[in-house]
């Protein structure tokens, strides 16, 4: 079943997802990182790291949002960056982020439908996705629209949120997530939608063996998962080979 962010709205997966991103734009830093309690930044380092084991020259960013994960790609690559998001308001304060950090010349970001890229066959060496592939309103084709980017023997990582398989941890994952976080993100964001969906759209994603089905379907070799904070989130690999 198609999570939206907005129950009551006739538009389109896609239309509503900008339409959420462009709402809590102003304030999606600082409850993105304060309702993982600041987990999500060591989870970031861990798929960049992945994603950099082979010296890419050129990767992709996919969902960058207000621009955390292609920022950080930035400093720990030597890499020149394209990041796309179809959320013009997050793209706007990812902009002026790098401006401060003084890496305007190393990213590119660009407003861009993941299923639908403006990129050439074999563009980029790597391709990364943070917390963005839950969003997706068809996975299996932004999947391929991945490989279809991706040079051949170019690397994929994902890193996404998932359930954990304790069921004491799951309890109180399910708690938070279900209860605690859209409150307070409706608090602060002024959008309650924006902070269900978020939890909804965590437990429709098909994580796991699942993914890495799927991840196959589209032509990705060597695909694997590494679970992170005892399963509360997982990266996952593929390659393109030649």
């Amino acid at each position: 079943m198609e999570v939206k962010p907005y129950a009551s709205s006739s538009k389109s997966k896609r239309e509503q997802v900008e339409e959420m991103f462009d709402n809590i734009a102003g304030n999606y830093d600082f409850l993105n990182h304060s309702l993982t309690f600041g987990i999500d930044k060591i989870w970031r380092k861990k798929a960049i790291k992945a994603a950099a084991e082979k010296n890419p020259a050129t990767i992709l960013d996919i969902a960058a949002g207000t621009g955390d994960f292609s920022i950080l790609e930035a400093k720990k690559t030597s890499a020149k960056i394209t990041a796309i998001d179809i959320s013009q308001k997050m793209l706007n304060i990812a902009v002026k982020k790098a401006e401060r950090e003084n890496l305007s010349d190393r990213i590119d970001f660009l407003k861009a439908d993941s299923l639908d890229m403006p990129f050439k066959d074999n563009s980029f060496e790597a391709v990364t996705v943070g917390f963005g592939v839950r969003n997706f309103s068809d996975i299996p084709k932004g999947l391929s629209e991945i490989f279809r980017v991706l040079k051949p023997g170019g690397r994929l990582v994902v890193l996404e949120l998932s359930e954990p398989p304790n069921p004491v941890i799951k309890a109180g994952y399910s708690f938070y997530f279900h209860k605690v976080l859209p409150f307070w993100g409706k608090m602060v964001s002024k959008d309650g939608e924006a902070y269900k969906y978020l939890p909804k759209s965590v437990d429709n994603f098909p994580y796991g063996e699942r993914f890495l089905s799927l991840m196959e379907n589209a032509g990705f070799k060597n695909a694997s998962l590494k679970w992170l904070s005892l399963g509360l989130s997982a990266i996952y690999i593929g390659e393109k080979m030649t």
